[in-house]
């Protein structure tokens, strides 16, 4: 899945050396097998987080961006919908400059996609998005969340 905006779409190439890197281990790595942590791909320009987490109500979260990372979010095991929508316009409510974070305020309009094992999203700075959000029941869910440096 690509969602983008038709005045980024060719900012980014989605398929540079960096991206078929991640995918290319996504596609190859046994990442069920592996403990959560972090595992370098490409030195500090591509590096895969194993995490494990229960999804929650989706009012419980907040929409996030980055701004110095893309987020390939894969999803290994269990489900989540996973809230998207863009950037501009969105208020602040917390900065974490040194883990690339950036908190908003719930926006008036957002949509989501279901995210089921085996699938990911690529998600560009400019893409607001909000993970680990439950689908029905809550889930347990493992998935790989590969940062790939602008």
């Amino acid at each position: 899945m690509f969602f983008s905006n038709i005045s980024i779409a060719e900012k980014y190439n989605y398929l540079e050396e960096k991206f078929c890197a991640a995918y290319k281990w996504l596609a190859e790595t046994d990442i069920a097998a592996l403990p959560v942590g972090s595992y370098p791909i490409m030195g500090d320009t591509v590096i895969a987080n194993v995490q494990e987490y229960t999804t929650f109500p989706p009012e419980e979260g907040s929409f996030e961006t980055h701004e110095k990372y893309f987020d390939i979010q894969y999803v290994v095991s269990g489900r989540e919908q996973f809230g998207v929508c863009k950037r501009d316009g969105l208020v602040v409510k917390e900065r974490r400059p040194e883990s690339d974070l950036i908190f908003y305020e719930e926006p008036e309009y957002s949509g989501s996609v279901f995210l089921d094992e085996g699938d990911l999203i690529i998600v560009a700075p400019e893409d607001a998005h909000k993970p680990r959000c439950q689908a029905g029941a809550p889930c347990a869910v493992k998935k790989v969340v590969v940062k790939v440096a602008i």
